[in-house]
């Protein structure tokens, strides 16, 4: 251990003395209560240290030590259905061993040590194998099996391996290398946390990431491996629109980071996930979700490590082969976390007080998401979706973290304040959100749900934005100077908007629509429109195409169940062509 001496506190900034053999990025021990912190920068003999806990009471000529290594997670069997702090502390373990209050500098292995993993190998003695080759696996929860791969600088011939009971520090498997060195192999290994898992390859992002969310499936979809961002002020829905996309995402894996959030959401994720059902397997959604809880009564620096602690984790399940999918809620209080060591550090700063690199610090997290071929000899295929939610402060998107998210991020979910107070939810806004993989992935909508899925979809949009181009005569002049074509093309907005658009997460059957069921839907919404247009020019009367009784049934669509879908399906169009029918008759009496 090299030690130093504290020589100034300035809040989370710790300035230690004699430090000149230490290394940036070392995790250090400071004081005699031991609390965790890093160094991020040297100045001859002097370390500037971010401390990841509450420093009141540390003064100067304490002691420093450092640990010669980088702030680094513990990668193994027992991280699903884990709830970690900031800087990957197991919660759980350590309520149980201290009470509700987190005591300063305590020191509990984010693994559990004492538990054991029955191992099976999938390699045998004399194979060959490389580094991110699978060479066995433990059942990890009911749902996930956890692959146990040959650390990274490994390579050579397996000279044991067996099949057993082992703890996480158990030797499993032993390589000897071409120049006859040793290395053994354990369930567990670690990663520094601030460099991303290389893989071989990095594949385009041409499939969906399929939500069951109509809003984002249908008109803003996110591609697996893709990156999002949803910003909105307080209030407007972003918790809700990722605890939405945690439970009913495509992703085998959900990694859930409450970064700076407070305590109450992450409390209602706690409660939440355990009690619900995965609808793929119908297990708890916990079998296969890692929580990193560092709500805001936490040291204000942790908010930083957990953001890279939560996507080192996320890059070990996809070098294993996982769909994973990563939210971060939200990236704003990492970024006031920057702003406040940047100040302490005196840095030149940049707008509102950032420092000039958080546009970098962003583009280095978010780029760590993709679809990858990993390293390993059977070329395996893993992803890595992050979903970041944003908090602007009064909803101002043009404040600097929500502009530098959106140069780099595909997706952009914009949730509006006012669609939020009159209760359309998701408030994800149609007229000011966009979504860049949707042309690339149009190709996998046509062939994978229907050939007609990128027309019906832009049919849609069109409708959308002549609406809002509508709204602004009607408000000038009202509604009676408006055509009648104008006003049924107001009416079947209205039908997206409030029918398609609007869902309800709390409903048993609407929490979800599949892609088939989003399709009929967009069906139903432009048959009535082409009809009832067509019903115009025979000379229907639009009042009375308003007013027909089976827009109820197109509206009550959404909370059909998935059995039954089909037949009330054909049954609407049925009494759509019979009311539209008698209409024209009536008209022609």
């Amino acid at each position: 251990m090299k030690k130093g001496t504290i020589k100034k506190v300035a809040g989370p900034l710790v300035i230690a003395e004699n430090m000149r053999d230490v290394n940036m990025f070392d995790v250090v021990r400071v004081s005699e209560q031991r609390l965790i912190g890093e160094i991020i920068e040297m100045h001859g003999d002097l370390a500037s240290i971010q401390v990841y806990e509450e420093t009141s009471g540390l003064g100067p000529g304490e002691p420093v030590e450092s640990t010669n290594a980088p702030l680094s997670v513990e990668l193994g069997p027992g991280l699903i259905g884990s709830i970690f702090d900031g800087i990957q502390r197991p919660l759980v373990r350590i309520m149980k061993e201290t009470g509700n209050n987190l005591k300063r500098g305590i020191e509990i292995p984010a693994l559990d040590r004492e538990s054991s993993w029955h191992f099976v190998p999938q390699k045998n003695v004399g194979d060959k194998v490389e580094a991110v080759d699978i060479i066995g696996t433990v059942q990890e929860s009911v749902i996930i099996e956890h692959k146990i791969m040959v650390p990274h600088g490994f390579a050579g011939t397996l000279v044991s391996i067996s099949e057993g009971d082992y703890k996480v520090e158990d030797v499993i498997a032993v390589v000897e290398t071409a120049d006859g060195e040793k290395k053994e192999i354990t369930l567990m290994q670690k990663w520094p946390v601030r460099v991303g898992r290389p893989y071989k390859e990095k594949l385009s992002p041409d499939m969906p990431l399929v939500t069951g969310q109509r809003v984002v499936d249908t008109l803003f979809p996110i591609a697996k491996g893709g990156v999002a961002a949803v910003p909105g002020p307080f209030g407007s829905g972003k918790t809700v629109v990722q605890h939405q996309l945690a439970k009913w995402a495509e992703a085998d894996i959900i990694v859930y980071i409450g970064c700076g959030e407070r305590g109450n959401e992450m409390t209602d994720v706690l409660n939440e996930f355990p009690e619900l059902k995965d609808p793929k397997t119908g297990h708890s959604l916990m079998e296969r979700t890692v929580l990193i809880a560092n709500t805001s009564d936490m040291p204000v620096a942790a908010r930083e490590a957990s953001i890279y602690v939560g996507i080192t984790i996320a890059e070990y399940f996809r070098d294993m082969g996982f769909s994973v999918a990563l939210m971060a809620d939200s990236t704003s209080r990492w970024a006031e976390a920057l702003r406040e060591m940047s100040g302490r550090l005196e840095e030149m700063p940049g707008e509102e007080g950032y420092p000039a690199y958080l546009g970098s610090r962003l583009a280095q997290f978010y780029e760590r998401a993709g679809r990858v071929i990993s390293l390993g000899a059977d070329g395996r295929e893993g992803t890595l979706s992050v979903i970041g939610a944003v908090s602007p402060p009064g909803g101002d998107i043009s404040e600097p973290v929500s502009q530098a998210t959106l140069r780099i991020v595909k997706v952009f979910w914009s949730l509006d304040s006012n669609l939020a107070y009159r209760r359309h939810f998701p408030a994800i806004n149609w007229l000011t959100s966009y979504s860049l993989y949707s042309d690339n992935m149009g190709k996998w909508f046509n062939s994978s749900v229907d050939e007609n899925w990128m027309e019906l979809r832009s049919r849609l949009m069109h409708l959308l934005h002549d609406e809002s181009e509508l709204d602004e005569i009607v408000k000038l002049v009202g509604m009676d100077a408006l055509s009648s074509p104008d006003r049924l093309k107001l009416e079947a907005a209205r039908s997206i908007r409030e029918d398609f658009l609007h869902q309800d997460a709390f409903h048993e059957v609407d929490t979800y629509s599949s892609l088939e069921k989003q399709f009929k839907m967009m069906e139903l919404v432009l048959a009535y429109y082409d009809k009832a247009l067509h019903a115009l020019e025979q000379g229907a009367s639009i009042n009375e195409l308003v007013k027909l009784p089976v827009r109820e049934k197109i509206g009550r669509f959404k909370y059909i169940a998935a059995d039954v879908m089909e037949k009330n399906y054909d049954d609407i169009l049925e009494n759509l062509d019979r009311d539209i029918d008698k209409l024209l008759k009536k008209e022609e009496a």
